[in-house]
């Protein structure tokens, strides 16, 4: 595969770094959104029978193109899970009324809620503070992101699981290989928003790998640096587009049919986190073989790092 480091992008405007920096909430509203058409579907043949949830979600998207309106919109997220409880509360007959497809959507939700208010906790905590590094056990981060996979296989409604063992994987199946290592007996110490970008990046590899491929996933730290990598066997980027793809609201175009509730973010934020914590990032892709994403951040000296 041909690899580039990506040293430039072509310069984003207030609203599109706002919405890097919520991104994390972008995505989640967007499976809500989808949650909430399905479930009218389901329940009365009607993709916008719950109009006042939609409408909402649509207010809290528009609000993230602001940074004070989106911490303000993350610190009121219980009044969107009451705004779409109390509209599901109105719903004749519900949640029996189109059997199980309707209950299981109803549990999509919980999980859909449950995801966003970790995402509104960590985004504010950050705010404040969005140089800083943390301490991170390594079994409870590695517990963190078994949840989001668990989810994102959830929402896939039955079409695809995701295993960790090879040996258990079946064509419809994804195998994730996915490591974490640090110093021995020490927690790992990182930027709290490298959480925002693994998810991106193994849920980008996800997407554009078909069922039953490979991916791999780790992070590494040791005395100097923090290095992360991700790598797919899917359909692969272009070469001549590999640097444009790391550019705002780009993808390549051999995936304009690809499914996706995202926004051509994931690389930008992914790319501007690694840049602003001073560390390298690098793009290797070839078609029909896959794509690899690589980064590392410098540790910071001990003594200028407030730790959490």
């Amino acid at each position: 595969m041909t690899e580039i480091e990506i040293t430039e992008i072509p310069p984003i405007s207030p609203g599109e770094q706002s919405l890097l920096d919520f991104h994390s909430v972008v995505n989640v509203i967007n499976v809500l959104h989808i949650e909430l058409v399905l479930l009218g579907l389901n329940v009365a043949d009607k993709e916008r029978l719950l109009s006042r949830s939609l409408a909402a979600c649509a207010a809290v998207i528009d609000s993230l193109r602001d940074r004070e309106g989106a911490l303000a919109q993350a610190a009121r997220v219980d009044e969107l899970q009451r705004t779409v409880e109390h509209e599901l509360a109105g719903l004749p007959d519900w949640p029996t009324s189109r059997g199980t497809d309707a209950a299981t959507t109803l549990a999509n939700l919980r999980t859909v809620f449950a995801i966003l208010k970790v995402r509104a906790r960590e985004l504010l905590a950050r705010a404040a503070t969005p140089e800083r590094w943390e301490e991170f056990d390594v079994e409870r981060l590695r517990a963190n992101f078994a949840a989001v996979f668990a989810a994102i296989e959830q929402n896939s409604k039955g079409r695809y699981r995701i295993l960790y063992n090879a040996a258990r994987q079946g064509t419809s199946d994804y195998y994730l290989d996915f490591k974490i290592e640090g110093p021995a007996g020490r927690p790992l110490f990182m930027p709290p928003v490298l959480q925002d970008v693994m998810r991106d990046l193994i849920a980008n590899a996800r997407k554009y790998t078909a069922p039953g491929g490979h991916i791999t996933a780790a992070l590494y730290e040791d005395a100097e640096v923090l290095r992360f990598l991700v790598r797919d066997d899917g359909r692969g980027i272009p070469e001549p587009e590999l640097a444009q793809v790391v550019a705002f609201g780009r993808r390549a175009s051999n995936v304009s049919e690809v499914r996706t509730l995202g926004g051509g973010f994931g690389l930008t934020k992914a790319f501007l986190v690694t840049k602003q914590f001073g560390g390298r990032f690098w793009i290797a892709s070839a078609l029909g073989v896959g794509t690899q994403v690589r980064l590392w951040i410098p540790r910071p000296d001990a003594p200028s790092v407030v730790g959490g």
